[in-house]
């Protein structure tokens, strides 16, 4: 089968991380047992209950090797802009496949199923391990599990496996990507008809903590120590999202909801800010719940490994991106870059596509990449 063959049955399955991914899941482990790669399968319940599923596959012998890591989720596809098909009904037009995940990432992790199916009769004197996790798009979940409970996750550390994470680079080299760090801050009140009098309005004591944050933002975006200018943009770019969820402008609300959202880069140490935040919070007398911490991804773009990717790519600078990937739950290995085929500006897009010339040529790559480091 080829990547489109690959991406065509995986896009299929709606695997969007608000549900279970347990389907898609069964799918990728038949094809690595078809393959005759060994499998590791990993099961959790996410916070919600909801089944989520992780697998790694392995083939070949020895230490080292190549560890590819993709994602099976994607994200809600509900402003899909095509009435003649669905966003989990992959459509062939114009050179490109059309449908929700084709670019991030299952069309990526077609490509490497559809590397591996190539080669997998050849001797391999080191291994190539597969790794599809679930819930990257809402916290990397899966990566984490992996991470933490894996053998095979283990055996590439110890190996000290080339690591390629698939995200969309247009099969350019990414030695480096932000972090991410997000609180939840709620305030609590009394929900009463505002005319009474008797309501407690949550927003009032939230107004200081949005204050607050205003100068933080002011700080982050202007302040020499949170740049980083290797990045585009090279600030943390802080998020703040506010939402009371009161349903008539005559209810005094009970909540207050505010979310804290800015992406750490390398080398910075951002507990004064978590600090901050945290401490603000408690003194104000507001919930503080950390939602997400993920490091940085940073590789020096001199190395050995960056140098053979530049050459098997055959690209002339490695860059950064702003954007964040499951590598920041795989710190432990050593060598870890992010490569795979398709665009990300189309990733997350009401008619989102991959070209079919990236899934021939993400493909080959991950071919060379076998050819290079595993045989």
């Amino acid at each position: 089968m080829t990547a489109l063959d690959y991406a065509w049955e995986m896009i299929r399955f709606d695997s969007v991380s608000a549900r279970s991914n347990v389907a898609v899941t069964d799918y990728v482990e038949d094809v690595l047992r078809r393959l005759n790669l060994e499998v590791e399968r990993l099961e959790y319940d996410d916070e919600h209950g909801v089944r989520k599923a992780n697998v790694v596959g392995k083939l070949g012998t020895g230490v080292g090797g190549l560890a590819y890591f993709g994602h099976t989720d994607v994200v809600p596809a509900d402003d899909w802009c095509f009435t003649e098909h669905g966003p989990f009904d992959p459509t062939v037009r114009d050179g490109r496949l059309y449908g929700r995940g084709s670019t991030d990432m299952k069309g990526s992790v077609a490509c490497m199923l559809a590397a591996v199916e190539q080669l997998r009769r050849c001797t391999l004197n080191r291994p190539v391990y597969v790794t599809c996790t679930a819930d990257e798009e809402i916290g990397m979940g899966g990566a984490e599990y992996v991470a933490t409970h894996s053998e095979l996750y283990r055996e590439m550390v110890t190996g000290d496996a080339r690591a390629i994470i698939g995200e969309p680079t247009s099969l350019r080299v990414v030695h480096g990507h932000k972090g991410g760090c997000a609180y939840r801050i709620t305030s609590r009140g009394r929900a009463a008809h505002s005319s009474t009098g008797k309501g407690t309005n949550a927003n009032w004591r939230m107004i200081p903590f949005l204050q607050a944050m205003a100068v933080l933002n002011d700080e982050l975006e202007h302040d020499p120590q949170w740049r980083h200018e290797e990045f585009n943009p090279p600030t943390m770019t802080m998020n703040l999202g506010i939402n009371d969820h009161t349903h008539a402008i005559n209810i005094t609300p009970p909540h207050s909801v505010c979310t804290v959202y800015f992406r750490p880069m390398p080398g910075m140490d951002i507990s004064p800010l978590t600090e901050r935040i945290e401490s603000l919070a408690h003194d104000l007398g507001l919930e503080c719940e950390s939602r997400l911490r993920s490091e940085p991804l940073y590789a020096d773009p001199r190395s050995e490994f960056v140098q053979e990717c530049l050459e098997l790519t055959g690209t002339a600078a490695s860059h950064t991106v702003p954007y964040g990937t499951d590598g920041a739950r795989f710190g432990s290995l050593r060598n870890r870059l992010v490569i795979g085929p398709g665009d990300i500006a189309q990733a997350h897009t009401h008619d989102e596509w991959i070209e079919l010339a990236q899934l021939d040529a993400g493909t080959d790559l991950y071919m060379r990449m076998i050819e290079r480091w595993c045989m």
